[in-house]
């Protein structure tokens, strides 16, 4: 049986018309209320088929579409943009000249290729300067045939012919990259009205979760699928707007009702998460933000214990008091280690905390480090079976063609490239050419070794592309660790080799899974998941063990208990916002939602004295500290027990 609706949230989820702003504060159940607005407009006559829902993690988007199903029996499109962009893609990218099997590049790819591209024209560029501008410009929603036509600079140029380059590749490879999935259907719903028009005829109302975390091309996205209807409902804060540094626009919330005229406003400001001191101890902190719409929390959830504060002499002993802590609610209130995290600014500040941990005992596990889908064995594994699915994705070949080494360097599978490329012939074609002395492969000279290796390497693709039409996934996935000999090459690193193992078990389980859940599971789908996949969708809260992450990745999480460690400045508030007022705002923000995490308790801790960009430095308090309100806020006392 679903929650009672508070007077706020039962006027968000009657409101089915029209542009609509849900102001939702941490805590206040804006899940639950973008969930009963789904239902409702089910309800209401309205086609499930006709709802989208969209948010930022695909954890978030099964969540909210498992609620749906359970109390309607019916399915909505909740998803991720990426995922959405995918989905249109695969259904109209033909009229780029793509094909409807394109493969998605992650990172790692995309490395790879603004790689090549700057051995080619011997570019003294960085990759990641490369890669930033791209980016840019497609987030802008900035045309390539516009930049090439704009009068620039020679480095711009240079980086300008170096997109054009990349491009060419990933066109080449049938390949697009993570922000191609919401570029290019914006670009071709303004180049092709009719596609547009059904689309948005296909959606015709549109629920958006975490509105303050949108950019541009997500905005514009947005405003091209609803112009028809207009039935476009928004939730989010933006108090917790934090994520600027990945091109999220705090104004598309805050300008919300500019944008879309005759929108209505509704503010949800009771929390039921957290106790009444910590509460106020961040609207307190929040207040000192001018960017904002002015909102107070509340709770009813009773006071509870202050605000801790303590200060430790240095980061060693901010972790010994940290784990302390930990032990005396483990052993004295029974508290769980998995209702307890710790958070800070940057990764680098978790060192000591894991070793006192480890010192002690306490189990913990790093939310946000190297995601299970980002692991060298698992991308090997999902680099073959690209190789199957698409023949002509020239990462997944460069990644796979020596696992094990055939003899076959760099320069030969280059030439293999090029000559593909200037052929107009895909990867594996141009390796059967090669083989055959078809004049296609005219220069390419291959040894009887790398012969040899290019065979055995063709026949196992053979083999696989036989088994992906006639098995199932799992035995798929099974058959590509056994069939590549890649167990055999883990097994000269002796040391990994066992956890190497299981982790591609876990691999195969995660296919027989996804089969059984999927109702047509195909080697596309399966990829296309996965590529989509972020380390926070597989946090994991089964396992009793401490979470120590970044504040950043600690959005959409609570604990029972929290502990934010770091709070000096220059650490946090963070060197690079000094003396900029709208990235000192952002910090602020940060702050107040590592702060609302919280339900129970919260400690805020400093220290006099860090080992900081290799040196000692006496640290002051965070200017944070001293906003908090001192009436919810005191000093940690050890007494006796305690």
């Amino acid at each position: 049986m679903a929650k009672p609706l508070n007077p706020e949230q039962q006027d968000a989820v009657n409101t089915l018309y029209g542009p609509l702003l849900v102001l939702a504060g941490a805590g206040s159940g804006k899940t639950h209320v973008v969930t009963q607005r789904i239902i409702k407009l089910i309800e209401q006559g309205v086609s499930p088929h006709a709802i989208l829902g969209l948010t930022f993690t695909n954890k978030a988007a099964q969540e909210m579409k498992e609620r749906v199903a359970s109390l309607t029996n019916q399915n909505v499109l909740v998803c991720t943009f990426h995922s959405l962009g995918a989905r249109i893609l695969r259904e109209i990218i033909h009229v780029l000249g793509y094909t409807r099997d394109f493969v998605i590049y992650d990172d790692q790819d995309v490395d790879k290729i603004a790689k090549l591209c700057l051995n080619e024209t011997q570019s003294q560029s960085e990759p990641k300067e490369v890669l930033s501008f791209i980016s840019k410009a497609k987030n802008a929603l900035t045309d390539l045939e516009a930049l090439q036509n704009m009068p620039t600079d020679a480095e711009e140029k240079e980086l300008v012919d170096l997109f054009t380059r990349y491009q060419q590749k990933l066109f080449f490879s049938n390949a697009v990259d993570f922000d191609d999935l919401l570029y290019l259907p914006v670009k071709i719903f303004r180049t092709h009205p009719d596609l547009l028009e059904s689309y948005q005829n296909r959606w015709q109302f549109l629920l958006i979760d975490e509105y303050q975390d949108t950019n541009g091309v997500q905005s514009v996205l947005i405003d091209l699928l609803v112009a028809k209807h207009r039935n476009l409902c928004v939730v989010g804060d933006p108090d917790q707007s934090i994520y600027s540094w990945r091109g999220a626009n705090i104004n598309n919330i805050l300008l919300f009702s500019e944008m879309y005229a005759n929108a209505k406003v509704v503010k949800l400001e009771q929390n039921y998460r957290s106790r009444t001191n910590i509460l106020n101890a961040a609207n307190g902190l929040i207040g000192e933000n001018y960017q904002r719409y002015q909102k107070t929390l509340w709770s009813d959830r009773g006071p509870g214990e202050k605000v801790i504060r303590h200060t430790a002499d240095t980061e060693k002993d901010e972790a010994y008091f940290v784990a302390e802590r930990i032990r005396y609610h483990r052993l004295h209130q029974n508290v769980p280690y998995k209702d307890i995290a710790v958070f800070y600014r940057t990764n680098a500040q978790s060192r000591p905390v894991e070793d006192k941990m480890i010192q002690l005992g306490i189990p913990y596990v790093i939310v946000g480090g190297v995601s299970f889908y980002q692991r060298r064995e698992i991308k090997d594994i999902l680099a073959f079976l690209r190789m199957v699915y698409s023949g002509n994705d020239y990462v997944a070949f460069l990644r796979t063609i020596n696992l094990p080494k055939r003899g076959i360097g760099e320069t030969t599978v280059e030439k293999i490239r090029s000559a593909a490329e200037q052929t107009r012939t895909t990867i594996l074609q141009m390796c059967e050419d090669a083989l055959s002395g078809a004049s296609t492969a005219a220069g390419l000279r291959l040894t009887a070794a790398q012969k040899k290796g290019l065979q055995e390497y063709l026949n196992i693709i053979s083999t696989l592309k036989v088994i992906a039409k006639e098995c199932s996934l799992q035995e798929l996935v099974k058959e590509t660790i056994l069939s590549t000999g890649y167990l055999g090459h883990l097994q000269i690193e002796k040391d990994t080799f066992q956890e190497r193992k299981e982790n591609l078990n876990a691999l195969v389980n995660k296919a027989r899974e996804w089969e059984m859940g999927t109702e047509t599971p195909t080697l596309q789908g399966f990829l296309e998941e996965l590529s989509l996949k972020s380390s926070l969708d597989e946090v994991s809260d089964q396992e009793d063990r401490i979470s120590l992450m970044t504040i950043h990745n600690s959005k959409g999480l609570e604990f029972d208990m929290v502990f934010l460690v770091g709070l000096e400045e220059d650490l946090f508030p963070h060197v690079n916002s000094r003396d900029k007022e709208g990235a000192l705002e952002e910090e602020r923000r940060l702050c107040y939602v590592g702060m609302t995490r919280a339900k129970e308790l919260l400690y805020l801790c400093d220290v006099r004295l860090r080992f900081l960009w290799g040196v000692h430095r006496m640290q002051r308090p965070s200017r944070f500290l001293f906003e908090i309100p001192g009436t919810f806020l005191e000093r940690f006392k050890a007494r006796p027990g305690h």
